[in-house]
């Protein structure tokens, strides 16, 4: 009978291993090591979910959300968001329910300028600042450019929505 060729297998550190044995014994908190942290399992990924009813509207909070484990597989109907920092802060468009993935198309960047809300325009170069009101023909956020109708003069421009809700034209 032929016996097939042994393969050497990389030689593993024994510590990991016993130090897993102590934490599982409890041996860690008596010797003042932290025992390990529990690892997410090769086939889990975790996704922010809120703890709480967002209502349309409402400025999310990182206290309003929490890491919940789904399965790799896991196929949502939408495309959701996988940080919580890339939720907080932002405002949601529509009603998000507790324990249920946030799609993508859920939340928007908050608002500073609205649709038809009269707001100041600023124009200022080399020292000279010129105002005047507008009126928004969209909605903006911060550093997006948006057209607004000067209402002296019924011209359309183009300005920058600025951190005060004024919207800067010119001098880009």
């Amino acid at each position: 009978m032929r016996s097939l060729p042994r393969r050497s297998l990389p030689r593993r550190s024994l510590l990991p291993r016993v130090l897993l044995l102590l934490a599982l014994l409890g041996v860690p908190a008596a010797l003042g090591v932290a025992p390990p942290a529990p690892a997410l399992a090769a086939d889990e990924m975790m996704l922010p979910v809120p703890t709480v009813t967002i209502y349309p509207g409402d400025t999310i909070k990182e206290s309003m959300l929490r890491l919940q484990a789904y399965p790799t597989t896991y196929r949502a109907r939408a495309a959701v968001i996988d940080a919580p920092l890339a939720i907080a802060g932002r405002v949601a468009r529509r009603m998000l329910l507790p324990g249920e993935p946030v799609p993508v198309n859920a939340v928007d960047d908050p608002r500073l300028v609205s649709r038809g809300t009269p707001t100041q325009m600023v124009f200022e170069e080399n020292g000279l600042v010129i105002t005047a009101v507008g009126a928004p023909l969209q909605n903006g956020g911060l550093g997006e450019t948006i057209r607004v109708r000067n209402t002296d003069t019924n011209r359309i421009v183009l300005g920058t929505v600025m951190a005060d809700g004024r919207v800067k034209i010119g001098g880009f």
